[in-house]
Formats: C-alpha cells, structure tokens, sequence
C-alpha cells in the first residue's frame, strides 16, 4: 500500500461566491476537478480501502457521500468484500423513500439517501462505513448519522468507521463521533485550517451551445444504479465489462494519442475503470468529471484550477454544472447514466470543442 502525504492529496482552490466557506480542498489524484491518470486515482482509492478492510472486515454496507466521493465509496466497499452492499448519497430526484440531511457549508447542501431495504441492510451488518473524500468537523456525517439512528434504531447498536482520504477532524470533533461510536480511517490527517481570500478569482466561462453530431453507444446491458444501491462484486464486474466496451470501441474507430474519458457529476467510477482499462490497452489516459461546485478561475502559478466552463448539467438542464482545466485530446469519451441530456452534451461538446478537441463519442451507460 502506497503511504500518502498533503503534497499529494491537496491542492487549495476558491469557491466561487460562497458564504459559507471560501475555500475548496481539490485532490489532485480523485478524477474529479483535474485530470488524472485513471490508474493512480484507483491506487489512492485502494490504499484507502485497504486501511478500512484491515479494521473493518465485517462490514456489509458502505455508504458514499455525493458528490466527490462516490467512486470512492466504491473501491473502499470493494477492498472489503464482493458481498458489501453499496450505497452513494444523492442529490438528484428519483422516485422512492429517502432520508434526508444536509452538508451545510455546500454549494448544494440538500443530499439524501435511498431508504428502501436500508433498515434490512442495516441489521445484517455488524459494522457500517461511511465514506467522503475529506473530513473538517464532521458536521454533515453526524447529521446523517443523527437522522438514521432516529429512524433505524438498528443502527445503534453497530460499528460506524467514518473513512476519508483528507482527516482534518480536531480533538473536540473526534470525541464527539466517538460518543456516536464512530471512528475513523484516512490516509493523510491534518492539522491546520485554510483560507483562500487572498486568491483573486473569476467566473467560469460561458459556452456557446452547438449541435455537433457525435456518436452515441449504449451498453448492451445497463449499469446498476448506486443510488439505489449495488452489491459491489456485481456492479464493479458490470463496470468492467463497460470499460471492455469503451477498448472496443476505440480500437474499433482507430483512435490513437490522447484520450479523455469524462463522467458526469456523481456517475464518477464508470469513467475512472474505463480509463483504467483503456491504460492497460497503452493508451494515454486522463480522466475526471463535471461537477456541482462553482470553483473560482484563476492564473496564479500556486492555484489548481485554472479554467473552466459554465454547462447545464445532463441530468436537467435548468441547473448549472462545470468542467475544469479542460485541454487539446486527440478523442473524448463521455460516459453518463443520465436519459436526456441533449442540452448537457450540447454544452460540453462547445467546452471540448474551444480546446479542438474533435473526436468525441458518448457511452450511455
């Protein structure tokens, strides 16, 4: 297992006119804000799920918080067990029941999760883990942990490991998840605050839609939803099988040289196992996703991100997403679960298209 340091996990941004919180932790290795190579984002994923199966090999269900941390949610469920049940929060409307909580200092602070089969799902595991991507106080996991417990008393009973890449959790925070019996597993812990008032930022750019045909595939089989819960051997084998999919079809049309797989907002992980893939076939891979979070744009040599496009997001197209740091590849792939996203794709293919980037296909997953 790899040992991680702040230098490899952190880069300070600015959120764009938010209140609650000026700054943004991007991690630089994720697949979300700034492009990686899919292969080391599954190694820092992995190094994490290894330091939870070590401590908390019993587990059956792991939950995910959305955005950013759902497709680490899912390798940290995978390292445990191909029978860990898999669930991700969500920030999107679906038919069902749901309990509901909030992250306070967010852009986009309503979040939910799927209630249906939870109370079965909790009594049959004696340990529950929850995953985001960083921990700072450790407000919105106790709210949702507050919530469950009120409504499944199970829960009250169980181990609760509260797992994260960054652990920024003071000693006055930890003693108060510990009276909730939650621990926690990170693999880099911090002790010190941050504060980017001191960047000058901008908007991201607005886009100018265009309707250039681009060539649509959908899997043979579509993939489980997270949102609604997966056994993850299953999901992370369907997953694999669309990662096939995307070799196949690159090999198919004769794409050489650089290639960028995208997901979009929190169908993350699909994206990220298809990039890996495609590394395995020597292509040269990066990969990230659109994204919820208004991130200021600016040009200082010290500061992450350094573009970025407005976009009306595909899963409805009255709400605004964005994509950062975006350059010249030689093909891009867009992987999606969303139906309709004519005006999404629409707004990326212009964001692609100002970095000529001409080759592009989209997967439906």
């Amino acid at each position: 297992m790899k040992n991680y340091s702040e230098a490899d996990v952190l880069r300070v941004a600015k959120r764009f006119k938010n209140t609650r919180r000026n700054y943004l932790l991007v991690n630089p290795l994720q697949g979300k804000h700034l492009p990686t190579s899919p292969t080391i984002a599954l190694e820092m994923m992995n190094s994490l799920g290894f330091l939870v199966a070590e401590k908390f090999s019993a587990a059956r269900l792991v939950i995910g918080f959305a955005e950013t941390a759902t497709a680490v949610g899912a390798v940290v469920a995978k390292n445990i067990s191909d029978e860990c049940f898999y669930l991700q929060t969500t920030r999107e409307n679906f038919s069902g029941n749901f309990v509901e909580f909030l992250e306070e200092h967010s852009h986009a602070p309503e979040q939910k999760l799927f209630a249906e089969n939870l109370s079965e799902l909790i009594e049959r595991t004696p340990e529950i883990i929850f995953v985001d991507d960083e921990l700072s106080t450790g407000k919105t996991l106790l709210n949702i942990v507050r919530q469950l417990k009120s409504e499944f008393p199970a829960l009250n009973g169980k181990k609760i490991c509260a797992a994260s890449i960054i652990n920024r959790l003071s000693d006055e925070n930890l003693a108060t998840l510990a009276a909730e019996n939650i621990s926690c597993v990170s693999l880099v812990k911090l002790d010190k605050t941050f504060d980017a008032s001191n960047f000058s930022v901008t908007a991201a750019s607005t886009v100018q839609p265009v309707k250039i045909p681009c060539p649509l595939s959908l899997l043979p089989s579509p993939l489980k939803d997270p949102r609604k819960g997966v056994k993850i051997g299953d999901y992370f084998s369907q997953c694999e099988l669309a990662g096939n999919f995307v070799v196949d079809l690159l090999k198919r049309e004769k794409i050489s040289g650089n290639v960028l797989v995208l997901g979009t907002e929190e169908f993350m992980l699909p994206a990220i196992i298809a990039g890996f893939w495609l590394e395995i076939e020597n292509f040269s891979v990066v990969t990230h996703s659109t994204t919820r979070s208004p991130i200021g744009i600016c040009n200082d040599e010290n500061y992450p991100i350094r573009a970025g496009f407005k976009l009306r997001s595909f899963y409805d197209e009255n709400r605004t997403t964005f994509i950062y740091n975006l350059k010249h590849y030689d093909a891009a792939i867009i992987m999606t679960n969303s139906e309709n996203f004519s005006a999404g794709l629409s707004d990326l293919i212009s964001a692609l298209n100002v970095h000529d980037v001409e080759k592009i296909f989209v997967v439906r997953c």
